[in-house]
C-alpha cells in the first residue's frame, strides 16, 4: 500500500472529511514520527509497533563495480519493532 493508495481509503471511509484535510493529516503523522528520530526519540503507537534508531559503526566496504575499498561513515537508520497485538491481528488473519 502506497501513502497515496492510505490517504484514498482513510478519505473514502471518513466521507466526512475532505481528501486534502485526511492528506494533510496522514503528512503530519509521518512528518512527527521523521521529526521525533531525527531527536533520537522512541516513537511507540500502542497496538502497531515502535519506531527507533539503530547507530551502525563505521566500516570498510567495497564498491561493488571496481572492487575498491571504501570508507562508510557511522549513521543512524529507522528502524520499527511490530507490536505484539498487530502481530497476532496479521497471522491470525492469514491463517484464516
Amino acid at each position: 500500500m502506497t501513502k497515496s493508495q492510505l490517504i484514498d481509503l482513510i478519505a473514502s471511509r471518513l466521507q466526512n472529511i475532505s481528501r486534502k484535510d485526511v492528506e494533510t493529516a496522514v503528512e503530519m503523522v509521518f512528518e512527527s514520527i521523521t521529526q521525533a528520530l531525527s531527536r533520537d526519540e522512541r516513537v511507540e503507537i500502542r497496538g502497531f509497533g515502535s519506531f527507533t534508531t539503530r547507530v551502525r559503526q563505521a566500516r570498510e566496504g567495497r564498491n561493488p563495480k571496481t572492487g575498491e575499498k571504501v570508507f562508510v561513515e557511522q549513521k543512524r537508520t529507522p528502524f520499527f519493532t511490530v507490536g505484539k497485538e498487530m502481530r497476532e491481528r496479521v497471522n491470525n488473519h492469514k491463517s484464516q
